[in-house]
């Protein structure tokens, strides 16, 4: 094969494990997958942040349920799953149980996960929230590499650095004052919460990057599509029960009634968090399954520096030439990230070159 035509070789370890997908994809296959991707956890995550956040400001005050539209949304994922080939074909790698077990063990952490942002984000301003959202790269760094053996360079460590920095520029810079009625009780709940929270999200990711690789053995996308819609399942299920168990469901009439924006803005802020969060998540577990948990955290740090954009353009938010220089330094760590995935790759295809060389000249002689 010519260039730009030869398949694309994401992990070094894919070459000597079970034959993926992935192998058959020409480069700019896999990045226009990579690319869509992003979009969604980025583009995702901003406008669920600002609709929670919109939730909040206008009479909202259930943490339940706000923990539960992160999830309620999955049955919309069954239309592309339908689209796609059925993974029920391949041969089992593992049982059913295995499974059964995996999809409730992430969907049990997905359900705490989300409860403790959500604690985190009513307890506390924006900006020191942002700030300690950003520690999940470092907890991530840990988590990888003890989970997933993955290894560092200076590009890699360099966009981890950078995309911290900035989304600490973003919190640091950020104008709004703390929330209104908030001891200082809750504020160290909501402290330790979203720090919690930043720690069990990126454990997350990396159970999803191990399940993937040594225990499911699949390589389609509609292995990532189930594990969503199943982890979900059982998030929202966890939630719904919390609900109903903490009493908060009772308050949810009065507090439709009360909303600043009305009963239908009500309804439908809670549906579109609902649904932006499952675009969130796919793109989350898309980019784990196409690259790595790190990559996928990345990217969703790169989005605490997007988000004010998107503040910017719904609730006219100023944009100081700190936010704007926060901006440009997480794009650099973003790029820092992505050429080193660039490079990885060639490295990866110099080596399956030359071993096809080596075999044609074995063959030869």
């Amino acid at each position: 094969m010519s260039g730009n035509q030869e398949p694309i070789l994401v992990k070094e370890e894919s070459v000597e494990g079970i034959p993926s997908p992935l192998l058959k994809l020409k480069s700019w296959q896999w990045w226009a997958l990579v690319s869509i991707n992003i979009f969604f956890l980025i583009g995702g995550q901003a406008a669920s942040v600002l609709l929670g956040r919109f939730y909040y400001d206008q009479g909202g005050n259930s943490k339940w349920m706000a923990t539960l539209v992160q999830t309620a949304a999955f049955p919309i994922l069954y239309i592309p799953l339908l689209l796609l080939p059925s993974s029920s074909s391949d041969p089992a790698s593992c049982s059913l149980k295995t499974i059964v077990l995996i999809y409730v063990l992430l969907g049990v952490i997905i359900a705490g996960d989300n409860m403790l942002y959500s604690v985190g984000l009513l307890y506390l301003s924006a900006s020191t929230y942002s700030l300690i959202c950003a520690t999940q790269l470092a907890f991530n760094a840990v988590f990888s590499y003890f989970i997933n053996a993955q290894k560092f360079t200076a590009l890699i460590l360099n966009s981890v650095v950078l995309l911290s920095f900035s989304a600490a520029l973003i919190a640091l810079n950020d104008d709004a004052d703390a929330p209104s009625g908030v001891s200082r009780s809750k504020y160290i709940v909501g402290f330790v919460c979203t720090l919690a929270a930043s720690a069990l999200y990126s454990l997350l990711l990396s159970l999803m990057q191990f399940s993937f690789e040594k225990i499911l053995k699949k390589e389609t996308f509609s292995v990532v599509l189930e594990m969503q819609i199943y982890t979900c399942l059982v998030a929202t299920c966890v939630a719904v029960i919390g609900l109903f168990a903490s009493g908060e469901w009772r308050t949810l009439h009065g507090e439709m009634e009360g909303y600043h924006k009305g009963k239908a803005s009500y309804v439908l802020t809670l549906v579109g968090t609902a649904v932006t969060w499952q675009v969130c998540s796919v793109g989350v577990v898309g980019l784990i399954f196409l690259v790595t948990s790190l990559f996928s955290n990345v990217i969703s740090t790169l989005s605490l520096a997007v988000t004010p954009l998107a503040a910017l353009a719904v609730f006219h938010d100023k944009m100081s030439g700190v936010k704007v220089m926060a901006m440009l330094i997480a794009l650099w760590g973003f790029s820092s990230y992505v050429y080193q995935n660039h490079l990885d790759d060639l490295k990866v295809r110099r080596a399956r070159k030359q071993a096809q060389t080596g075999q044609n000249r074995t063959g030869a002689c």
